[in-house]
């Protein structure tokens, strides 16, 4: 049965694992720069970051300032907001080898059976110059059909376990077709079914994948669509694309919701999304090998 824990429990074990990967894995990466090592470890930059999705605060100053006015003892050199932003910025490359390592760990790469699904993201106001954007030369114009939405930013591709584990993601331009953005996370994946929505109907395409990499892609069929799919087929379809709409909202409706985090560039934005991937596998992987359910804050809609 799980348990909860107190922040202060859970800020030790979740320094002692990021830290026990670190020396393991990236301890190496500074090795010939110049200066003295930091004070502030990279591996309390990495343990806050992942810690700060599982708090109700909506960005890193008010986060951080909980953590000074009540958890200094367990940080005596935490940083101001400016320098820690930048530190967490340089070590986006490690945080996101760290959920790789974490999603191994929880068996994502072994799967036979993967959720594809991509969700918008938008970063700058759909009327606002974004000329001078950092985002103006990756980021495009796209509409989400499902929520009659439309936003200038990216679509997020995500490859998921049943459980929830994201085995892959990837950030594509919104105006991206979904057959293309699902293109940027298949290539991880051999000898699977892959469960999509009608957006990755495509019969030659998914025969492509069948061929190269013997991937199942398996998609709800359109109501135009002849198909000789047995009625028992499409509801067990329908019960993993209820399943698929779960998982999504974990991922994105707990913790900081990614369409609101507060990102000025583009490595900004890609250090938030892979922070919150690696905090969401962190969170499965403490339920799963320790027994420690974190109760993560839900967004309301």
């Amino acid at each position: 049965m799980a348990r909860s824990i107190a922040f202060e429990d859970l800020a030790t074990v979740v320094y002692v694992w990021v830290d026990d990967w670190y020396q393991a894995h990236a301890a190496g990466w500074r090795q010939g720069q110049a200066g003295a090592q930091p004070r502030f470890s990279d591996s309390e930059v990495i343990t806050l970051l992942l810690l700060m999705d599982f708090l109700p605060f909506p960005g890193e100053t008010q986060f951080l300032g909980f953590v000074r006015a009540n958890y200094r003892a367990l940080f005596p050199h935490l940083l101001s907001q400016s320098q820690f932003n930048r530190r967490v910025r340089r070590l986006w490359p490690w945080v996101e080898a760290l959920r790789r390592h974490w999603a191994e760990a929880l068996g994502a790469t072994r799967a036979s059976l993967y959720l594809l699904d991509t969700k918008p993201l938008p970063v700058v106001g759909y009327k606002r110059d974004k000329g001078r954007s950092d985002f103006a030369a990756t980021a495009d114009y796209g509409v989400c059909a499902s929520r009659n939405l439309k936003y200038f930013g990216y679509k997020l591709v995500l490859l998921c376990t049943p459980a929830g584990v994201p085995a892959a993601y990837e950030l594509v331009p919104a105006s991206t077709d979904e057959r293309v953005a699902g293109e940027q996370v298949l290539d991880w994946v051999w000898q699977a079914r892959i469960l999509g929505d009608k957006g990755f109907i495509g019969a030659d395409w998914q025969q492509g994948y069948r061929e190269t990499r013997g991937l199942d892609i398996l998609t709800p069929a359109r109501a135009n669509q002849r198909t000789t799919r047995s009625a028992g087929f499409q509801q067990w379809l329908h019960r993993l694309r209820e399943r698929i709409e779960g998982a999504f909202h974990e991922v994105q409706n707990t913790g900081r919701h990614l369409e609101h985090l507060p990102c000025r560039t583009v490595r900004g934005l890609l250090t938030h999304v892979a922070a919150k991937m690696t905090s969401h596998a962190l969170k499965l992987l403490l339920r799963r090998q320790v027994g420690i359910d974190i109760r993560t804050f839900t967004v309301a809609p």
